[in-house]
């Protein structure tokens, strides 16, 4: 048997495994259905999916102490760079039935997995657009609570900034996966994190933290702020 503990945010949960390995999970919205790599555990008939780190880096944030997790039950998102739906799978087990997923994606193949995804996850809407352009899906996409954003460009900061303006609401949060040799492949990753938050402080966003994901992700950290 599997034991499970409430994590402090909402709709996260630790799993402490047979084997005494303690896992992050989600409650599973599609039981029976896994995404990716992840463990499927059941206890006391709820099904829990297991969010690893190496493999989300929302889920490495969260793993390395990050403070804030506006992420809950109805948030209505907007998910910038979704892939095939990793990470978008967890945060659509947390967001729920009421919640919504605007999942942009430039990549055909990738759209591909997500749209099959988003055919057992009503909550999630692929969007096949790039994000450097937010004007593509203005007649879907509505003001968000989240704007979150995973993008491997070298312009991930003034792409942050054209959604956040265009979609956040007042007081809503943003997250953003800074990868910093995308950026530029030889300059210290530390200065380049200072010239990302330097570029949105300067627009008028708040910066709550910085969370390093240097155990997971090498050269990445994730930046949470607020409009």
């Amino acid at each position: 048997m599997a034991e499970i503990r409430n994590h402090d945010f909402d709709n996260l949960y630790w799993v402490t495994l047979k084997d005494g390995n303690v896992r992050l999970a989600t409650k599973n919205a599609d039981p029976g259905k896994k995404v990716y790599t992840e463990r499927l555990v059941t206890e006391k008939g709820v099904e829990y999916r297991t969010f690893d780190p190496y493999k989300s880096k929302l889920g490495a944030a969260i793993f390395n102490k990050m403070q804030n997790f506006p992420f809950k039950e109805n948030s209505k998102i907007l998910y910038l760079g979704a892939a095939s739906g990793t990470t978008v799978s967890h945060v659509s087990d947390i967001v729920g039935d009421k919640g919504v997923i605007y999942s942009i994606e430039f990549s055909a193949r990738s759209l591909r997995d997500l749209i099959t995804l988003a055919e057992r996850r009503k909550n999630i809407l692929p969007i096949h657009a790039d994000a450097r352009f937010p004007e593509e899906y203005s007649m879907i996409v509505p003001q968000v609570d989240i704007v979150y954003e995973d993008v491997a460009q070298p312009s991930q900061a003034e792409i942050l900034i054209t959604n956040v303006k265009t979609y956040l609401k007042d007081g809503g949060y943003f997250f953003l996966a800074v990868k910093s040799r995308s950026i530029d492949s030889v300059k210290d990753p530390q200065i380049i994190y200072k010239e990302v938050l330097d570029k949105i402080e300067s627009y008028g966003l708040t910066v709550l933290e910085t969370v390093n994901l240097e155990s997971h992700e090498k050269d990445h950290i994730m930046i949470v702020g607020k409009k």
